[in-house]
């Protein structure tokens, strides 16, 4: 797993051992960064359920002027501290160790985010109940791009029920992502 793009392109990031976590793969990642480049730079990113934290920091390594990255796994949190620190982007960055709930609590008042990123387990509908409290935040606007990393199975037949509206929907073979905006 490494930084394909930008200030910190070919980086090498550490990641947590085990199955908790699913990395993005470099192919998947660059075909989404190719699909938002011309988002990237000088946004505000929100990176939910950050894992190693390679999304975020592929964002600020193509010029992102922040990322936030909430994470609750310790193991996970750690990582993320450890490949800021290895790119020199600590003072770019945020790291919230809690659940995704809380952390959208804490950031209200927050600038508004031009992307939120998420990648929540896989098939337990958590992305529901986040979409659902992001709708009512101050930390989104009509111009906020909101990527879930999902899935194949996973329906977003709801999405206009809650206020969104699917702009955008990209799927790979493990895999999809679901590009959302305000509706």
């Amino acid at each position: 797993m490494r930084v394909i793009s930008g200030s910190n392109r070919g980086m090498n990031l550490v990641a947590p051992e085990g199955m908790d976590t699913r990395p993005t793969t470099d192919r998947i990642k660059e075909t989404l960064f190719n699909m938002i480049s011309f988002d990237i730079y000088d946004c505000r990113f929100l990176d939910l359920f950050s894992g190693s934290g390679q999304i975020g920091i592929e964002a600020l390594s193509r010029g992102a002027k922040e990322a936030v990255f909430v994470e609750k796994d310790k193991k996970a949190y750690e990582c993320i501290e450890k490949n800021l620190e290895k790119a020199r982007l600590v003072d770019k960055a945020s790291v919230l160790k809690t659940d995704v709930s809380m952390a959208l609590n804490r950031l209200n008042g927050h600038d508004t985010f031009d992307i939120v990123f998420m990648d929540p387990p896989y098939n337990k509908q958590i992305e529901k109940s986040v979409l659902e409290q992001l709708a009512g935040s101050s930390i989104i606007s009509e111009d906020t791009i909101i990527i879930v990393e999902a899935s194949l199975e996973t329906e977003f037949d709801y999405i206009s029920s809650i206020g969104y509206t699917i702009t955008k929907e990209k799927v790979y073979k493990t895999n999809k992502h679901i590009f959302l905006k305000k509706a």
